[in-house]
């Protein structure tokens, strides 16, 4: 590991990568400090125990505590995303066919992509708008009137947009996944800061046997959280290699190679899935809090789609088990796999080409998705069933979903570095060869 990272620092190209990745993040991280106008920011603080006020935090990068222009994040667009690939199972045969043109039709979903982003962001600014408004312990909205609320959403959705620019140039010009990016930046800017304040509350102006007892916590808080991301990493990097031989038409010598399956195939991605999921009825709910607010309908919605509450920690739950599975099938599309292997004339050992192959291969994918599931959905659901028990402010019971972000975007990125550490050695290696030869 640290061999990869000090190449990283001494290849030129990696380094002016981390360097533009690092700007783009500044930017970012300046313009979620700019409060959007006609906002009061001061009574944001008063909203810091509503649940989906946590999410958007997260899912914002951190820009929702100073309500600011980049506030929505990248949220927007990666429910719009949801919305698309969904409707790429059939239901819009536009789409479907788009799926199967390669790059070409990657580029009009992407578009459409982001024309349902701009609707969604701009839904979302002013229903978080209105329904924080009145949750706030005195007027988050300045003026509040249809005017004021529509410049909101303008400015809001102008700032979402402009933060899912900044990742689409991370993505292309720096290193990582831009979208996830700035979600873990958004989380590890804040991380100072919260430890802090557990300092601050913990071990300033204590003593005796309470600081001895304080002590003792925080250890045992730091050894589990060093034993969860260890095992976070541990499942992530497992895999389940499918042995895989190339046949030659000229000899009768075959290839050996492998298909490798993760355990964890999609990734951190089922989790960010369920939360934009679960932001979109909570924003809802927000809009019509003043005018139904009373009625037994609408507290069982928000019951049901709280991550307060038992009910919506099992949705969320079971939201992230079917996200799993779905995006799994997603990344590694068994009937493409099947396709591919009958072109390049390879196949399983004792398994037949074409159909069986893709039913092996969808067969294997579900047994390492049902234990991924599982292993997701208890990392994220299990601070907030303790957060819920214990009464936990929401910023730590949200540590679960973080942490899987956190992880997950840092060990693809450091295989993203590790693989162009790779590649640029080839290409060396290659440039020294021709050089010989000539």
């Amino acid at each position: 590991m640290f061999q990869t990272i000090s190449g990283a620092f001494r290849d030129k190209d990696i380094r002016g990568r981390l360097g533009f990745t690092l700007l783009m993040l500044i930017v970012f991280r300046i313009g979620s400090h700019v409060t959007v106008p006609s906002v009061n920011a001061e009574a944001v603080n008063t909203l810091a125990n509503s649940g989906l006020f946590g999410l958007l935090n997260t899912f914002g990068g951190g820009a929702l505590s100073n309500y600011s222009i980049l506030s929505l994040g990248v949220s927007p667009y990666i429910t719009a995303s949801i919305v698309v690939q969904l409707l790429q199972m059939d239901i819009i045969p536009t789409f479907t066919e788009w799926s199967k043109q390669g790059e070409v039709g990657r580029r009009k979903l992407s578009t459409w992509t982001r024309y349902i982003a701009v609707v969604v962001a701009f839904a979302q600014a002013i229903a978080i708008s209105l329904g924080f408004n009145s949750l706030a312990q005195f007027g988050l909205i300045n003026n509040p009137g249809l005017q004021t609320y529509l410049m909101i959403g303008l400015v809001m959705t102008a700032g979402s947009m402009f933060t899912v620019w900044l990742g689409d140039q991370i993505t292309a010009n720096g290193v990582g996944n831009g979208t996830s990016m700035i979600i873990f930046a958004g989380i590890v800017s804040r991380i100072p800061t919260e430890i802090y304040q557990f300092v601050q509350n913990r071990f300033i102006g204590k003593g005796g046997s309470e600081l001895g007892q304080n002590i003792g916590l925080a250890a045992l808080f730091l050894i589990g959280m060093l034993f969860v991301i260890t095992f976070v990493v541990y499942v992530n990097q497992a895999e389940r290699r499918i042995p895989v031989l190339y046949s030659r038409r000229a000899s009768v010598t075959t290839q050996r190679s492998h298909l490798p399956l993760s355990i964890n195939s999609a990734g951190v991605i089922p989790v960010i899935f369920a939360s934009s999921l679960i932001m979109v009825p909570q924003t809802i709910l927000g809009l019509l809090r003043d005018a139904h607010g009373d009625a037994q309908w609408f507290n069982v919605l928000s019951n049901v789609f709280s991550l307060q509450k038992p009910a919506g920690i099992a949705v969320y739950a079971v939201t992230i088990i079917l996200f799993t599975f779905f995006y799994a099938h997603i990344q590694i599309n068994p009937e493409r796999v099947a396709e591919n292997f009958q072109k390049s004339g390879a196949y399983i050992p004792s398994v037949r080409p074409g159909l069986a192959t893709e039913r092996y291969v969808s067969s294997l994918l579900n047994r390492l998705s049902t234990f991924g599931s599982i292993f997701l959905m208890l990392i994220a659901t299990a601070p907030l069933a303790i957060g819920y028990a214990f009464n936990l402010p929401q910023r730590i019971a949200l540590s679960g979903t973080s942490l899987l972000i956190v992880v997950g975007v840092a060990l693809d990125t450091y295989k993203q570095i590790e693989g162009r550490l790779i590649k640029h050695r080839y290409v060396g290696f290659i440039h020294e060869e021709n050089l010989e030869s000539e």
